[in-house]
């Protein structure tokens, strides 16, 4: 029977063998939360003279392999905690569906990591060594995501720690190494970034409510209900953009920003995906779209920005 459920969460989620298997291990429906950032810090940077785009290059492929590497991690510590069995959905499924072996997947995390702090290194050398320090920082943090005696993932502040990092301090990270300096607009541009990288953690935990109740979890979903969490996370949403809205009247952003509000549309679509579902696999399409939504809005501000430095 246990084989038999096997099968069929593989089929439910259309999970493939060969190459799928590693694709699938870096949870790539998550990886907008680094690209995005990087994106729209440097787009900030461009729209005012500063380029550099091999810094530009060596941020991104840094940023997407400390986000990988961190799922990793999660795949990893989930796993010896007992938290995920072979009917859980929403995580890479590597090591208990397709029996690859946890330190397979723990080394190849660290190797990850190894990669990002070369490339570190070469950001330093080519900007400033207080970003070492903070990029450590957020490794330190991808960690502790998951990891450590306290799980930054397993309380309430695992949308705030991700929002803020992976938002705000990315972002901040990616126009200083071009700009060599850091200003109040660029935070302030920050703020609906963060916002919608922290809609994908809750999202995740909106899905996961029950099982991560049953292991002992107090994630913010937990604590707010489904239904409450459910519209936690539409308000997120409708923050983030009267926000853009105040940043293109205050002209902190431009105008051309206004094409940003497409993304309403799909952020419409999440909350509808999530009501009535109480089942994680229903709730798979919802946290799609949560991820599309911030992918929508962070590449149509990067767009916005771009458009601006010639009309």
């Amino acid at each position: 029977m246990q084989s038999s459920d096997k099968v069929n969460i593989k089929e439910a989620l259309n999970e493939r063998d060969g190459f799928q298997v590693w694709w699938r291990l870096l949870r790539p429906h998550t990886l907008t939360a680094s690209f995005i950032p990087v994106f729209v810090g440097s787009m900030l940077a461009f729209r005012e003279g500063y380029v550099n785009l091999p810094l530009f290059i060596a941020m991104l492929i840094a940023a997407v392999l400390i986000q990988a590497a961190t799922n990793m991690f999660n795949e990893y510590y989930d796993f010896v905690k007992g938290l995920d069995s072979e009917d859980s959905v929403g995580i890479g499924g590597t090591i208990v569906r397709d029996g690859i072996k946890p330190k397979t997947v723990l080394q190849l995390a660290l190797r990850f990591y190894g990669i990002a702090i070369l490339l570190g290194i070469y950001i330093c050398l080519e900007s400033s060594w207080w970003i070492a320090v903070i990029g450590l920082g957020c490794m330190v943090f991808g960690y502790l995501y998951t990891g450590g005696p306290l799980p930054i993932a397993y309380t309430p502040l695992g949308e705030l720690f991700s929002g803020f990092l992976m938002g705000t301090v990315i972002i901040g990270i990616s126009y200083f190494i071009q700009a060599e300096v850091i200003t109040p607009e660029v935070i302030f541009a920050s703020i609906p970034i963060a916002l919608f990288i922290g809609a994908i953690m809750l999202s995740n935990n909106i899905r996961d409510l029950d099982n991560d109740k049953e292991n002992g979890r107090k994630t913010l979903a937990i604590l707010l209900g489904r239904r409450n969490a459910v519209r936690f996370l539409a308000s997120m949403f409708i923050i983030a953009f009267m926000i853009t809205a105040i940043l293109i009247i205050a002209d902190i952003l431009p105008i051309w920003s206004i094409i940003t509000f497409i993304g309403a549309v799909k952020a419409v679509d999440v909350i509808n995906k999530f009501k009535g579902k109480t089942q994680p696999i229903e709730m798979m399409p919802a946290m799609a779209a949560t991820g599309k939504t911030n992918s929508i809005y962070g590449l149509l501000l990067g767009v916005s920005l771009f458009i601006s430095m010639f009309i």
